[in-house]
């Protein structure tokens, strides 16, 4: 289960890098169930990377899967083209969405977006190791 303390410990450590690289992002965390647990806006963050946030988050957890590697997958000619229009489009094929793990299992996912693909990634990767 994921708490709101733990999605807290996961924004905190999220909004510190971005701080640290100097771009406010949009961060959502979801529990296993994919529900929103937690959101932060930072100061200046796109209000357009909201919806993308917690749509990066979802994804994430319903695939079990980092979104940048979900992409990979979507691309012509690959195994899960197409895949972005399911689930009446909530999912999301960008970077910045990553599974959150205890061992093996998947308890929530985090989402990141306001930056590039790298910087939604790295963000959330940051946030990801505090879960």
């Amino acid at each position: 289960m994921i708490t709101l303390a733990d999605a807290r410990r996961v924004i905190a450590a999220a909004e510190n890098k971005a701080d640290d690289i100097g771009q406010p992002m949009n961060i959502a965390v979801v529990d296993a169930g994919g529900n929103l647990v937690a959101h932060v806006r930072m100061d200046r963050a796109w209000m357009g990377s909201v919806d993308i946030s917690i749509k990066k988050a979802w994804t994430s957890r319903a695939f079990d899967v980092a979104t940048r590697d979900l992409a990979k997958l979507a691309q012509p000619g690959a195994d899960f083209f197409g895949i972005h229009a399911s689930n009446d489009g909530r999912v999301m094929i960008f970077a910045g969405g990553i599974p959150l793990r205890r061992g093996d299992e998947v308890l929530g996912a985090v989402g990141v977006s306001g930056g590039s693909g790298k910087q939604d990634h790295e963000v959330a990767e940051a946030g990801a190791k505090a879960f």
